[in-house]
């Protein structure tokens, strides 16, 4: 991509940290549609050229910090923003530069912990180096679920009994740092997140359902010592395809917690498919 202006290389910008999925490209619109700048880093092998192409930017690999860092300081950048999915590489396949290794020596064994452990590690370091980490919800206020249901159909009361057996599910899980989700089908749990991520969860569903009963529910939550700033429950019409390929009934994610990707279209699938998607509360409690 050409060089900026010089003009535009004046003052502070925003640099986004960009993994995969569209989000880095929502969140650079908002920072520009809010009379900001911005520059994306893109991890190379999980940021989508076609989605960040149109901005400034530059594709670097995930270990290579010193590059990283270099390239956020030249273009000025002070909030940092991390949004998209990166998986955990293994530490044979890392090949960190000088500064990655000091780097992963400042993280310690948090690069051994769950998500949430090593995420919080890396926005520590990032705060050290001098940046002001914000959340994508800072930015995509318009894309973070809301409170109650979000289409035209709402859950039953044994729809609602799943959502909150599901939500005391992944609640344990959060405090275990394993996942953000679960799926629950008349009471009985068919499948919890790990590693594999909510999409991988759904297709195992498919074998798992139950003929005898209502299909099942997604629930997907925050975790409760989430780092919010770093990696938010995220869903998007992939999602609403695979639950309605798993013969879900309906999709509960957390009000305030979760992004989705594209609210309208989520929504018009949901309804055209007759699931229910709905926004709920974090802690137990009666469903509205």
């Amino acid at each position: 991509m050409a060089p900026e202006p010089a003009a535009d290389r004046q003052g502070p910008c925003v640099g986004i940290l960009a993994g995969g999925g569209p989000l880095p490209g929502q969140v650079a619109r908002a920072v520009k549609q809010a009379g900001g700048r911005v520059f994306i880093v893109g991890f190379q092998g999980f940021a989508e050229p076609a989605v960040i192409a149109h901005w400034p930017h530059r594709m670097i690999r995930l270990a290579a910090a010193g590059e990283i860092l270099s390239a956020l300081h030249e273009h000025h950048c002070h909030d940092l923003v991390l949004i998209g999915p990166v998986r955990r590489p293994s530490l044979v396949n890392l090949r960190p530069d000088a500064t990655g290794a000091r780097i992963l020596a400042r993280i310690g064994k948090a690069l051994f912990a769950g998500d949430d452990g090593l995420l919080g590690a890396i926005v520590r370091v990032l705060g050290e180096e001098g940046f002001t980490i914000r959340g994508a919800h800072e930015y995509l206020s318009g894309s973070v679920a809301r409170r109650g249901v979000m289409g035209a159909i709402g859950p039953d009361m044994a729809a609602r009994n799943d959502i909150m057996l599901g939500r005391r599910v992944v609640r344990e899980l959060g405090r275990l740092d394993i996942g953000q989700g679960c799926v629950v089908q008349g009471g009985l749990v068919l499948a919890v997140e790990a590693l594999e991520g909510t999409d991988r969860m759904l297709e195992r569903v498919g074998g798992l359902r139950q003929p005898d009963r209502p299909g099942g529910v997604l629930v997907k939550m925050a975790k409760p010592e989430q780092e919010r700033r770093a990696d938010l429950p995220t869903i998007g019409p992939r999602t609403i395809a695979g639950a309605v390929a798993a013969g879900l009934r309906g999709i509960a994610i957390e009000a305030g917690a979760t992004l989705l990707t594209d609210p309208a279209t989520c929504i018009a699938m949901a309804d055209e498919a007759g699931l229910f998607l709905t926004g709920i509360g974090g802690e137990d409690e009666k469903m509205d």
